[in-house]
């Protein structure tokens, strides 16, 4: 870095520390620095890493003072062939406000490539090195695939601490997607495993707080990529300090990349920061690697003042990826990098993978994801064509955030809703009754109807069941007479055929009537009724007494009078033939019985 530009820096950051809010300071750098994002990082980095916190609270002279030496150090003296400690630096790879990164060879106990971070001279306040031990501490704990590890730390010669670790030799997680033109389910797959290494840190009580695309490295091993978060410069613990020194955040001072910061890290001083605000900025992570563009465009960033910043990112709703898609002018080249069709593109994101962003993105942040397993969970589901957690909020969940964000204008419409609601009900009453007795008048017309109608139902259900069992009386009276015939109870079959309704006799009444008729013999002759009637041998005569005072013999075959007994005043009680057919008994009330001479032919 030559000393023109060095001087520059040194002018532009003197101005920013004299800023008296960060709004201030952000439209001075605007105006300095002219659209030179080299210039503007390197300004930003040096607030950011050492005096940030000195800004908002009045002690920006104090600060210029305690910078004079910092800033009139010469740039960087390392350079490539130095030595420091077990470790030969080969190439500077990148260089912030607070150090610098580079590669380097250890020499032993084993001989490998590494990065070793190292801190610019100067930059040794009380902030700047409590954050670079708290990032090497950070790193330290964790041991996870998807995250970069710590191999070593010391202090060189100048007594500048330096820590070694893992040499990734990859590009930005963005980058290297588009550049090797992933699908949309390998673009996933690697997602899956940037969660699970988020969630890792997680469970050591580390959260990173500065997740982007330029601090999760792909590298490839063995030929196939392999996602590593890196850069814990902002990491917070949840359960133990990461440095014995003294880290403060400065009143009203933000921490993290606008773009990727969740609605809490926006709020000033918020100190209730949880694992959740990661999960927001894997959330935009995600967004960005399905829709080539964050939630919030950086261009709007750019234009707009701190504090406008720093509404959005708290207040406004994000677009669902499948709609900002769809507006996107560069569609087909987006859709390209994915290998895919345009229209084809926004279907496959609509739906499943539109509600996991969504619920990533929630400014709530009891609606998110409540883990970073969690998260890569329901995209897993989604990759394995199963049902996500994640859905749409519900309309009573809208209709509550909006009324919490106009809460003065819905309060003022209330008012004027319920006066018109008043009188609108004071006017209608009237109405409302008339209704109500017109209701009450039909209900009861219907209840009578019904009422009518349920009475001729059962009417005609009793007509139609007496209608059924006399029909089965008739056809089980043919029945009954049929098996009668056959036995020739003749008596029987009369008596089942009386008992069948006159409507019902058909054919087969018609038929057994005649049967009946034909098969029985009628003996007519007596005055009176007839009390005793007995067959003689061999059943071919039959003696009737009667109470006429007669007794008859009849021909049992064509029912002729063969023979008559009068009597004179008595009556006969019973009558039976003798064995030679000559001569009958009979008995009498009198309690006589006499004996008669009859002949009958043979």
């Amino acid at each position: 870095m030559d000393h023109q530009r060095w001087e520059r820096i040194k002018t532009i950051f003197q101005a920013a520390l004299g800023c008296a809010d960060i709004e201030q300071q952000s439209i001075l750098l605007d105006r300095e620095c002219d659209g030179d994002s080299e210039l503007r990082r390197e300004i930003e980095s040096l607030l950011a890493a050492g005096h940030a916190e000195l800004i908002e609270t009045g002690e920006g002279a104090r600060a210029v003072a305690g910078l004079e030496s910092t800033i009139n150090q010469p740039p960087v003296s390392e350079q490539p062939g130095q030595r420091i400690g077990n470790y030969k630096l080969l190439e500077l790879i990148d260089e912030g406000g607070m150090g610098s990164v580079w590669i380097a060879e250890q020499t032993e106990p084993v001989r490998r490539k590494v990065a070793l971070k190292l801190i610019k001279p100067g930059m040794d306040s009380r902030q700047v090195l409590a954050r670079f031990e708290a990032e090497r501490q950070a790193l330290a704990m964790m041991d996870h695939p998807n995250i970069a590890k710590v191999f070593d730390a010391g202090l060189t010669d100048e007594q500048r601490p330096y820590f070694v670790m893992e040499y990734i030799k990859g590009l930005p997680f963005i980058k290297f997607c588009d550049d090797s033109r992933l699908c949309i389910e390998d673009r996933l797959k690697l997602f899956v495993q940037i969660c699970q290494a988020v969630h890792h840190a997680h469970q050591k009580g580390i959260i990173h707080r500065d997740l982007k695309p330029n601090n999760i490295l792909i590298a490839l091993y063995d030929g196939q990529p392999v996602p590593k978060v890196i850069d814990f410069g902002l990491a917070k613990a949840l359960y133990q300090p990461l440095t014995e020194r003294t880290l403060h955040t400065g009143h009203e001072t933000v921490l993290g990349t606008p773009l990727y910061m969740s609605p809490e890290q926006a709020e000033l001083n918020n100190l209730d920061i949880d694992t959740r605000s990661d999960i927001y900025s894997l959330g935009v992570l995600l967004y960005e690697l399905l829709t080539g563009s964050t939630p919030l465009e950086q261009q709007r960033f750019r234009q707009a003042a701190w504090a406008e910043v720093l509404r959005v990112i708290k207040e406004e709703e994000p677009a669902k990826p499948s709609l900002k898609l769809n507006s996107s002018g560069s569609l087909p080249s987006i859709a390209a990098a994915r290998q895919t069709e345009p229209t084809k593109l926004s279907k496959v994101v609509q739906g499943d993978l539109d509600w996991i962003v969504m619920k990533a993105l929630e400014k709530d942040r009891t609606r998110r994801y409540e883990t970073a397993t969690g998260f890569a969970q329901d995209i897993q589901r989604y990759l394995r064509n199963e049902a996500v957690e994640a859905c749409p909020p519900s309309m009573a969940y809208r209709l509550r955030k909006f009324v919490r964000k106009n809460k003065s204008k819905v309060m003022a419409t209330s008012a004027i809703t319920a006066v018109l609601i008043l009188g609108i009900i004071g006017t209608g009453i009237g109405m409302m009754i008339a209704d109500q007795n017109r209701r009450d008048a039909e209900r009861a017309r219907n209840a009578e109807r019904l009422a009518d109608e349920e009475s001729l139902k059962q009417t005609d259900l009793a007509a139609q069941r007496a209608a059924q069992i006399e029909w089965q009386s008739y056809v089980s009276n043919v029945r009954m007479a049929g098996a009668a015939m056959n036995l020739r109870q003749f008596h029987r079959v009369r008596e089942c055929l009386d008992n069948c309704p006159k409507k019902h006799r058909n054919w087969e009444w018609r038929w057994l009537n005649a049967r009946a008729d034909s098969s029985l013999l009628t003996l007519s002759g007596h005055a009176a009724a007839v009390d005793f009637v007995e067959f003689g041998s061999e059943g071919s005569w039959i003696a009737t007494a009667s109470g006429d005072n007669t007794v008859r013999i009849w021909n049992a075959e064509n029912g002729q009078i063969v023979s008559t007994i009068e009597g004179d005043t008595h009556q006969f009680n019973s009558v039976s033939f003798s064995p030679d057919r000559k001569r009958v008994v009979t008995t009498s009330p009198d309690g006589i019985a006499r004996v008669w001479d009859i002949y009958v032919g043979n």
